[in-house]
């Protein structure tokens, strides 16, 4: 019992270990995280439906967006964002690994009659061969969740798919968030209310912090009477120096930074970053 209980609270190495598609190929939690982003009470997987109604508004107004143009969202969930965007009459692409988000997503699009590409791919693995885009945006954090090598295998994919001057929009954690946040450990039976399987479990949740690499990791050990998982929920926090230095090195020219995908006022207290970075 020590050494299992030294397993589940070890500590890894910053981003050792990678299982974000547990998320979306297990059944159960797959359907959960599709409830969660249809969830308006709560911000979890997307945030509530004034904000992205704010944000959407925001985002047609800052980037023109109209029918000539050709958008990409990678990470599109239930189609959220990519609804509001395609209503313009741009050609929209949206890039998922659920097929249970994108079901909805593409049922979402006919009962309006709107006409939304749905890509079921990991988005660090999409390509295409002739489109490119405009407009690319990534929302919700999913920046943070990845790898710095898997950041740069991304910013080089969003180069090869934007148009010459096309631009990206992202947000990610500041370090704002990273000072909030606390390192603390307990279980609990069922936790989330269920979320990691329709039968009893315990679930040990470790919350660590790497000060000298800004990342926070939250640890689920998942255990049921016939199974053991791990799941790792990484968070890149980022400064707007590291995050603007990140965007130049992968050959981007950065135009703003605010403080959400609404575009309000960036500041040092703010908890998140969104920047706006064109294809140089």
């Amino acid at each position: 019992m020590f050494k299992e209980l030294k397993a589940i609270n070890a500590r890894p190495q910053p981003f050792e270990f990678y299982t974000a598609d547990e998320l979306w190929t297990d059944p159960h939690t797959a359907q959960q995280m599709l409830a969660y982003h249809l969830n308006d009470a709560i911000e979890v997987s997307s945030r509530s439906r004034g904000f992205i109604d704010r944000s959407a508004a925001w985002i047609l107004s800052r980037f023109d967006v109209d029918e000539k143009m050709a958008l990409a969202d990678f990470g599109c969930g239930p189609g959220l964002y990519a609804l509001r965007l395609a209503q313009t009459g741009a050609a929209v692409t949206g890039i998922d690994f659920s097929e249970n988000s994108l079901n909805y997503a593409r049922q979402a699009a006919a009962d309006v009659g709107v006409k939304i590409n749905y890509v079921r791919a990991n988005y660090l693995e999409f390509d295409t061969a002739t489109e490119q885009f405009d407009l690319i945006i990534m929302i919700m954090c999913d920046f943070c969740a990845l790898s710095p090598q898997q950041r740069k295998g991304l910013l080089g994919k969003f180069k090869k798919l934007l148009k010459p001057g096309g631009r990206v929009l992202l947000d990610v954690y500041s370090l704002a968030t990273f000072d909030r946040k606390e390192e603390s450990a307990f279980y609990e039976l069922n936790q989330l209310n269920g979320f990691w399987s329709p039968d009893d479990y315990y679930c040990f949740l470790n919350s660590f912090k790497y000060t000298h690499e800004k990342v926070l990791l939250d640890k689920y050990t998942i255990i049921e009477a016939s199974r053991r998982r791990v799941v790792y929920n990484w968070l890149q926090c980022f400064s707007r120096e590291t995050l603007t230095a990140e965007f130049e090195a992968g050959g981007f020219a950065v135009e703003d930074i605010y403080a959400d995908v609404a575009g309000r006022d960036y500041t040092p207290d703010s908890a998140e970053i969104a920047i706006v970075a064109r294809n140089a």
